[in-house]
This record gives structure tokens, C-alpha cells and sequence, in this order.
């Protein structure tokens, strides 16, 4: 993983919108409908390459494929995993914190929740049937070479795959117990994680379920994000950590967001998990303030933190001065060396038609956080 050693480096965090004729035929897929799968296969590998072009365009050093192929970061894996059924027909589930949210704000949920009529299938939970194996060999090895070809034609310092951590969205049928069935997730996914590391790759393990299991309202909260992250940490043990991102944030809510877990009660733990670099949620204006934390914490010798200087949940596009003075601010606490400028969360992590930040405000937002890079390498070099 290339460091900031003369200039403060940046990049995004994932998932970008796709284009709607890939949507259409992505709808077609997940609702057993007839569609040519040579013209998918092709939709996909263009929708890559466009992004990837567009993010080098930016300005931005490490990229990535925009989850282009994926209807969701969460929902993809049940295509991925032998033993899982997904569930048609089902109701969207809504994480704990969520729930909690919409309590507080019923009359904004209730607009903002019928966005999802836009998304190609709705958010639903799997369910373990058998017994869990890796299959999605084909389709992620389409993946790294459709991110791998983009990037030949249109060169950038360093290009990142995101994953799904073991946390997936499914519920245990089959197995004697949650923790044998976890067990078998987690060996299936080290499959996944080692082949896009073996790729010549930057991993990046996507893992909002962590906070969410900190902000549980349960005396066993806290002694559940430490088994999550031995199993992340033993999914990954034959991956130099240098070579591995994690991202943790709030989920896809964009709303009110009163009810955030205070990144402070987060970062000891983010910081046990075994990898190179450490993405999280700065611009959010929830945890603007938490720069603070940096001033008791240590960040471990060898590590990067990569905070989010533009917000995946407005549509404005933060100023290069703002972008600039909080990359100072984050490089005066942990050291330039040790910091790249990042996005906070990805901009379409489910495949909808209408993302909450419309796809053309999001590459501006990627220019200023470029520019903010320069400014403020500007100030520190």
C-alpha cells in the first residue's frame, strides 16, 4: 500500500452509481427474468471502465471498479456462498440503529424509506440451508480482471477491491449453532479476500456491521464486536496487512443521525483489527468534531488512516480550502506519512436509480477532495 512519502495521496471508498442500462439488466437478472448475459458481462466491464476513467480523471491516486457488478456490498456475497438462499419476496430489513431513527423521525423515514422503490431489489436476508462453501470463483475473477483492464488503459498509483467483512446479512438454518456457521463464513470469504490479494490488489474488507454492533443496546454489544473482529482478523491471516483497507461507518442511513455511536467508543476496536489502513466517517457533520480523538489515541506505528473529507449523504460539494484544512489537522496529529484523503462512505452501495447524491455532483466532490490533496500538500511539504 503506497504512503504518503511526498504528497498526500487520495482516494474513494467504493461503490458508484451504475448506469441505468446496466441497472435494467441487472433488474432483469434478480427477478428471473430472460436477459443476455453476454450483454451483462459487457455492461459491466464498460460501467468499470468508465468509473475508473472517471476517478483518474478526478485526480484521485488509488481507485477502484465502483462495485459496478454488485446489486449491493451486502447482498452480493448470498451469489458468492454455496449453502445460502437468497429470499424473494421478502421485507427489506433495517438494521438495529436504523429502527431506532425512524422511531425518532416517522414522517422523514416514511418519504425517505420509498426511495428504495428505485433500488433493483429490495435489502432482504438470506438464509443458510447447508453447508457454506465458496463458489464465486467465475465471478470474482471477472471482477478483478474487468478493475485490472480498466486500470491498464487508464493508469493510477494503486487500485482497491472492496469485500464484504464475515458479518453477512444471512440467517443460520443448518448449522448446530451461530458460531460454527460464522466459522464456515469466515473460511469461505478468506477465499475471496486471498484471491483479489493474490491479484496484485488492494483488499478492502467493507464493515459497517461493527459499529452497528457496538451501538447494540445489550450488556453483550461490546463482547460481540471483539468476536467480529477475530473472525475478520482470522479471515485475513495469510494477507500481509499492508496490502489490506478496512472501512467502517454508520450504514446507508442519511438521515438525522442523532443516534450515531460516538466515533470515540469506536476507534479502539477499529484499531484491533489487523490491516494496513483504516477508513472512516469525518465529513459527516455528526463527527466533524472527532478529530479530538486523535489527540489521546495512538495511531499504531505502520498504519494509515484514510478519513472521509466528503460526505456521501449531501449533495454539496465541500470547498478544497475546508477539504485542505482538515487534512492538515489530521496530518499535524498521526503524521502526513500517515494519512490519505478519503470519501466517507461509497455513493451508491445499492444499485438504485436514484442515489441519494446524484452521479454527476459526486465527481465534482471527488475534484475538490483532489485539489484539497494538493492544497494542502502544498502546506505540509
Amino acid at each position: 500500500m503506497q504512503r504518503s512519502t511526498d504528497r498526500i495521496l487520495s482516494t474513494s471508498v467504493g461503490s458508484l452509481a451504475r448506469p441505468h442500462s446496466l441497472l435494467h439488466t441487472m433488474k432483469k437478472k434478480e427477478h428471473g427474468e430472460p436477459y443476455d448475459e453476454q450483454e451483462y458481462a459487457r455492461q459491466v466491464s464498460d460501467a468499470v471502465e468508465e468509473v475508473v476513467r472517471k476517478q483518474v480523471e478526478s485526480g484521485l491516486d488509488v481507485v477502484t471498479d465502483g462495485e459496478q457488478g454488485k446489486v449491493s456490498f451486502v447482498s452480493y456475497i448470498s451469489e458468492r456462498l454455496g449453502g445460502l438462499e437468497k429470499q424473494t419476496g421478502g421485507e427489506s430489513v433495517l438494521p438495529a440503529s436504523w429502527r431506532k431513527e425512524v422511531e425518532d423521525y416517522p414522517e422523514y423515514y416514511e418519504e425517505y424509506l420509498n426511495k428504495y422503490s428505485s433500488t433493483v431489489s429490495p435489502l432482504t436476508e438470506a438464509v443458510c440451508t447447508g453447508p457454506v462453501s465458496y463458489e464465486g470463483h467465475d465471478a470474482l475473477a471477472e471482477d478483478i480482471e474487468n478493475l485490472k483492464s480498466a486500470v491498464r488503459k487508464n493508469p493510477a498509483i494503486e487500485a482497491f477491491m472492496p469485500a464484504t467483512s464475515p458479518a453477512i446479512l444471512a440467517r443460520n438454518e443448518y448449522y448446530r449453532s451461530d458460531e460454527e456457521f460464522m466459522e464456515a463464513v469466515v473460511e469461505a470469504l478468506r477465499e475471496e479476500y486471498e484471491a483479489i490479494a493474490g491479484a496484485g490488489l488492494l483488499l478492502q474488507v467493507d464493515d459497517p456491521w461493527l459499529i452497528e454492533m457496538l451501538s447494540e443496546d445489550s450488556p453483550e454489544a461490546t463482547k460481540n464486536a471483539g468476536a467480529h473482529i477475530e473472525r475478520v482478523n482470522h479471515a485475513l491471516r495469510n494477507i500481509p496487512a499492508e496490502q489490506v483497507r478496512f472501512h467502517t461507518c454508520y450504514g446507508l442511513n442519511h438521515g438525522p443521525r442523532i443516534n450515531d455511536l460516538p466515533f470515540g467508543d469506536v476507534v479502539d476496536f477499529m484499531l484491533q483489527v489487523d490491516v494496513g489502513a483504516y477508513s472512516f466517517e469525518v465529513a459527516n457533520p455528526r463527527h466533524q468534531h472527532e478529530w479530538r480523538v486523535w489527540e489521546d489515541v495512538k495511531l499504531p506505528d505502520g498504519k494509515i488512516l484514510m478519513p472521509g473529507f466528503i460526505g456521501h449523504a449531501t449533495n454539496y460539494v465541500e470547498h478544497p480550502e475546508l477539504i485542505s484544512d482538515s487534512i492538515v489537522t489530521y496530518a499535524k496529529l498521526v503524521g502526513r506519512e500517515n494519512v490519505i484523503a478519503s470519501a466517507d462512505c461509497g455513493f451508491s452501495s445499492r444499485a438504485t436509480f436514484a442515489p441519494e447524491v446524484h452521479p454527476t455532483v459526486v465527481w465534482s466532490k471527488f475534484e475538490a477532495l483532489a485539489e484539497g490533496a494538493r492544497l494542502a500538500s502544498k502546506r505540509l511539504w
